[in-house]
């Protein structure tokens, strides 16, 4: 096992599992957040679910069988999925199932306000997303974030922020942001290097399935599918509404 994940390499499942190899091979354990050390050659897996729970949960069923453990962290306030929804339902129970944690993908834009205002959002969105997934949330990450929330110690009743500074500037970071590593395959990190943790953050929907190295293309391959179910939903509880005849993306994941 070489150890390095060149950049250039199509990302894929098997890509992000020999990826994963490699940490361990360097000496690296796989902890959550709450177990994290800076010091050590801890790894902290981090899922942000922008838009798929259906490809996180293929995701997680990989890592499950790979022996990987990760943190998923899930939105409320999206327009791309609910998580109520019976799909939603299905998709988190399979994450759930596979041994991850799960966390809150907090969108702080959406909220006006001091600190406490957003601390108090935060807090109730981690208690509804507690009663959709029927487990306690133990950490959250930020959608999004903007710079003058990086860093800041912002936590409440034990939730960790996967932003905050022993997390995000303590210890290695590392993201697959836009559907690329900007900074660099992550085996090639300074913290790695050093023989320092490292927080690894990936999105599932560059991951899954992918057939393009283009990130606009992953993104609208997600939309068609979104659309078609959408039309499927629609026909199924509208009798006024037929779904026309669909030559596009089918779904085999429902």
């Amino acid at each position: 096992m070489t150890n390095t994940a060149p950049s250039s390499q199509p990302f894929s499942l098997d890509h992000f599992g020999e990826t994963i190899a490699a940490f361990l091979d360097q000496g690296y354990t796989m902890v959550n957040f709450a177990d994290l050390r800076a010091a050590k050659r801890h790894l902290v897996l981090r899922h942000d679910i922008d838009f798929d729970l259906q490809v996180a949960a293929k995701m997680a069923e990989f890592e499950a069988e790979k022996g990987i453990r990760a943190t998923y962290f899930v939105l409320l306030r999206t327009e791309f999925y609910n998580v109520f929804s019976q799909s939603a339902v299905l998709a988190l129970g399979r994450i759930a199932a596979s041994g991850h944690d799960i966390g809150l993908h907090f969108d702080a834009a959406l909220y006006q306000g001091d600190e406490a205002e957003l601390i108090r959002a935060a807090q109730e969105e981690c208690q509804i997303l507690s009663q959709a997934v029927h487990r306690e949330i133990g950490a959250l990450s930020f959608h999004r974030p903007h710079p003058d929330i990086l860093g800041r110690e912002i936590e409440f009743d034990g939730v960790l922020n996967a932003y905050n500074r022993r997390f995000f500037e303590d210890i290695g970071y590392c993201s697959d942001s836009k559907g690329a590593w900007h900074h660099g395959p992550p085996l090639n990190h300074e913290a790695v290097a050093g023989g320092r943790a490292l927080q690894l953050l990936t999105h599932p929907i560059w991951w899954v399935d992918r057939d393009s190295s283009d990130a606009q293309d992953t993104v609208a391959r997600f939309l068609d599918r979104h659309q078609h179910d959408l039309a499927q939903e629609a026909g199924a509880h509208c009798a006024a509404y037929k779904p026309p005849p669909y030559l596009g993306w089918q779904r085999t994941d429902a």
